[in-house]
């Protein structure tokens, strides 16, 4: 309860103004206007386009900046989630992917779930900083491939949905591993229910 109050005495309403939570938030009208435009291929790979420059504006924009903020923390991933999912159901809806694709894409999220849950559970919430690596960056770009070729070159949309299942399942491997060595890392027994 104390790890809640403390995150949101830190959430500021006017953090929501600042330049990369503006380009965060881009990306829900870009949602929006994705069904209205995925039957025309040059504009839904526009709309894609933009929603991929704000993901990478909005977080080198942060760091050169010193804005990084909890706002932004909480925005971000939500403004991200939002776009995916509608772009994949809109993708579905219009038969441009497989059913498959949706697991095929999630793979990542898959493993991540019960990752979160035991993370949430064993109290180590807060000692976890939820970066991306190498595997989860790689994990996100063929994603995108696989959801740029259901658009642009579809004879390629089941090779890039199995890289992606390969590569999120990769990530989720990595997540696991890199968590699971921080619990090696941390005191165990009493001094961690003191500590908590």
């Amino acid at each position: 309860m104390l790890g809640m109050r403390s995150r949101l005495s830190t959430f500021h309403a006017a953090d929501l103004g600042r330049a990369p939570n503006v380009l965060s938030m881009m990306r829900l009208p870009l949602a929006a206007l994705f069904p209205l435009v995925v039957d025309d291929a040059p504009a839904a790979l526009a709309v894609l386009a933009a929603a991929g420059l704000t993901d990478v504006l909005d977080g080198w924009l942060a760091r050169r900046s010193g804005q990084t903020t909890t706002v932004g923390a909480v925005v971000d991933p939500i403004a991200d989630k939002v776009f995916a999912a509608t772009v994949v159901i809109t993708l579905l809806y219009h038969r441009q992917m497989p059913g498959w694709a949706l697991p095929a894409l999630l793979s990542r999220e898959i493993l991540e779930a019960p990752l979160v849950i035991w993370v949430l559970l064993t109290r180590r919430a807060r000692r976890s900083e939820a970066r991306a690596n190498v595997p989860g960056k790689l994990a996100t770009t063929v994603q995108f491939a696989a959801v740029l070729s259901a658009i642009a070159a579809p004879s390629l949309v089941s090779v890039t949905l199995i890289a992606a299942a390969v590569a999120g399942g990769a990530a989720g491997v990595s997540y696991w591993a890199r968590e699971l060595g921080r619990d090696r890392q941390l005191p165990q027994g009493p001094e961690l229910t003191r500590s908590a």
